[in-house]
């Protein structure tokens, strides 16, 4: 049965103008055009591509991570409330929704595959870069964006789907992990938290390595075998030889870097075995390494992934339910939108699992009791 929602003719929303800055405005909210609607937001996650390119920058930049100024946010779900003409039964009033957070032309090869993350056409605009995210009340939305949110997945479930969870799905459909596979995950912030999760139901043996003890305790508690990785020069490939010792001696299968620290990187390398798949999904820097000796010699497959298509992001929603599988235990802190600068400022700490602000009196209902 459609949920009926009284539409208010205002919401308030989350700009991030740059240098650490968060600030809450009142704005009108808007009416569907053809082939949209409009999504009450109940949860949308925080992500750090958010603080890296939006939240921490003095100068925003251009192209697709370029930030217009827009209500912030791009993972973001909710129940439709509004049709705009042209909009089918199949989107109709009540239907939960995960916005998949990028729109693209539609028209291009890419969009066609439904890779709208791949889109160069100008047409093409990211939720909560180039037009409001998920960190208002209301999201007017393109149909082309919406994924069903099925029971028994929770909205907050489906906020991290919509890009965090999605990503991570799409490094290990890439590394095309199995049942076969010692998988090593460096980075256990929220990406590869699910990442290890993911590849642990994909029938993988998973290792993590992580910087901070609080991440490599909250992955502990939430079931990922991991440890803290060796800081210092005393031995350079200290978490190499504990990654090696821990696939008894032969290297990983798989090595998904989750981090963007070219350390983290090389480790990744190092650590795989002859003929593994290694996948770079962390954003940022760079890493140098003697191609001959840890690529080509060891007939290393490298790859780089970026975002799910929305294609996927079906396929990963109807194998969460499956697998009864949570996303939302990898959440360490939640928000009301009134608080939305104290959620920045504790994500931006690096010290979270995944953040996310909820609305409409929503809860986290699946969390991990501590140890």
């Amino acid at each position: 049965m459609a949920e009926s929602v009284a539409i208010p003719s205002t919401m308030k929303g989350v700009y991030l103008p740059g240098d650490r800055r968060c600030e809450i405005r009142a704005t009108a909210i808007p009416q569907p055009g053809p082939d949209q609607v409009l999504v009450q937001t109940r949860a949308s996650a925080l992500c750090g591509s958010d603080l890296r390119s939006i939240y921490r920058p003095k100068v925003h930049k251009t192209g697709a991570e370029g930030y217009l100024g827009v209500i912030a946010g791009h993972e973001p779900c909710g129940v439709i409330v509004k049709r705009g003409e042209g909009v089918l039964d199949a989107w109709k009033e009540g239907t939960r929704v995960v916005v998949y957070h990028i729109q693209g032309c539609g028209s291009c090869h890419q969009c066609r595959m439904g890779l709208y993350i791949s889109c160069e056409a100008p047409e093409r605009k990211a939720y909560g870069w180039q037009r409001n995210g998920g960190h208002g009340e209301y999201i007017l939305v393109d149909v082309q964006s919406l994924v069903r949110l099925p029971e028994p997945l929770t909205y907050l479930d489906g906020s991290i789907i919509a890009c965090g969870l999605g990503t991570a799905y799409a490094a290990c459909s890439r590394a095309q992990v199995s049942g076969r596979d010692r998988v090593l995950i460096t980075g256990l912030g929220p990406v590869g938290l699910g990442a290890a999760l993911l590849a642990q139901r994909m029938g993988a043996k998973v290792l993590g390595i992580e910087f901070d003890s609080e991440r490599v305790a909250f992955a502990r508690k939430i079931g990922i075998e991991s440890f803290e990785c060796v800081k210092g020069q005393s031995d350079e490939d200290g978490d190499v030889k504990a990654a090696v010792a821990w696939s008894d001696g032969q290297g990983v299968d798989v090595a998904i870097d989750c981090s963007g620290a070219a350390s983290a990187r090389l480790t990744g390398l190092k650590a795989a075995r002859s003929w593994g798949r290694v996948v770079f999904v962390g954003e940022g820097g760079g890493v140098a390494f003697d191609v001959s000796n840890v690529v080509i010699h060891k007939s290393l497959s490298v790859y780089g992934s970026w975002v799910c298509s929305i294609g996927q992001m079906e396929e990963l929603v109807e194998r969460l339910v499956w697998w009864d599988l949570h996303p939302e235990i990898t959440v360490t802190h939640t928000f009301s939108i009134d608080e939305a600068e104290r959620a920045y400022e504790i994500f931006d700490s690096g010290k979270t699992g995944k953040c996310a602000i909820l609305y409409q009196a929503e809860k986290q209902k699946y969390r991990v009791e501590p140890l």
